[in-house]
């Protein structure tokens, strides 16, 4: 099944896939403020006795794409070519921390070390291990929260497929993913927060959940035609090989 096009196609979405997931692990470690980066006031929500505003990671920004890629290759690869990625994916983001925990190790240069003073940062070496020295507690609740999601989605794409056929492509798309992402979004902060260092009220675990998710929600539905958008585009390149392949993808017992 993977030669020709079919192939090429699944080296496409697959990258894309692979580096939307490990930029999110990265530049996560960064919080930002939704209503000032838009320009606008403060919401000051009150969500289960916590007030705030509405302050995301900033792999929340990618993680969207990630979801239809995991969608795409949902329709076209069928349950092995979800899991291959997804698993190749935990393997990526764990070599990956671990070469950057070996980079922190490295000892500095000293020059480099107060070389961006005049920007601000007088120590880049704690700059750096700040930012890529993200704690175990917050890569083990990701990377666990990732493969339920991954898993969970797979699991509730097919489910629904089997009951809509080629129809409804938003149904089991968008479905199974506020389904795979309500389980991603909590378990994520309770491994990472209430179990790690930090120790969350259970009501600041709520609120902040709840808000993140409110925001997949949306995301998840603004992205629903992005999705008809990749099909018709993959239909197209595939040409009269499209239905064969989205068959074999159903199909369960299918090799690839």
């Amino acid at each position: 099944m993977l030669t020709g096009k079919t192939g090429k196609l699944f080296a496409v979405l697959a990258g894309f896939f692979l580096t939307n997931a490990l930029l999110a692990q990265f530049v996560g470690v960064k919080i930002f403020a939704l209503e000032p980066t838009l320009g606008l006031e403060p919401l000051n929500w009150n969500l289960f006795g916590e007030v705030g505003s509405l302050n995301f990671t900033v792999g929340v920004l990618l993680w969207p794409f990630v979801f239809v890629m995991t969608d795409v290759i949902n329709e076209y690869f069928g349950k092995r070519g979800v899991r291959f990625i997804t698993w190749m994916a935990i393997g990526l983001i764990i070599y990956a921390f671990a070469f950057a925990f070996l980079a922190i190790e490295t000892a500095p240069t000293d020059w480099w070390v107060g070389s961006l003073q005049d920007s601000g940062v007088p120590d880049l070496q704690a700059a750096f291990a700040a930012i890529f020295g993200q704690g175990l507690w917050s890569i083990s609740g990701s990377l666990i929260a990732f493969l339920i999601g991954q898993l969970l989605d797979v699991a509730v794409f097919h489910r629904i497929r089997r009951f809509t056929g080629e129809k409804k492509v938003w149904l089991r798309a968008t479905g199974s993913t506020l389904i795979s992402q309500l389980i991603d979004s909590f378990v994520v902060l309770y491994i990472a927060f209430v179990l790690g260092p930090q120790q969350w009220s259970m009501g600041q675990f709520l609120a902040v959940g709840s808000v993140n998710y409110g925001y997949k929600f949306l995301a998840a539905l603004a992205m629903t035609p992005l999705i008809y958008l990749a099909h018709a585009c993959i239909d197209r390149y595939l040409g009269a090989d499209a239905d064969r392949v989205k068959s074999m993808a159903a199909d369960n017992k299918a090799q690839w």
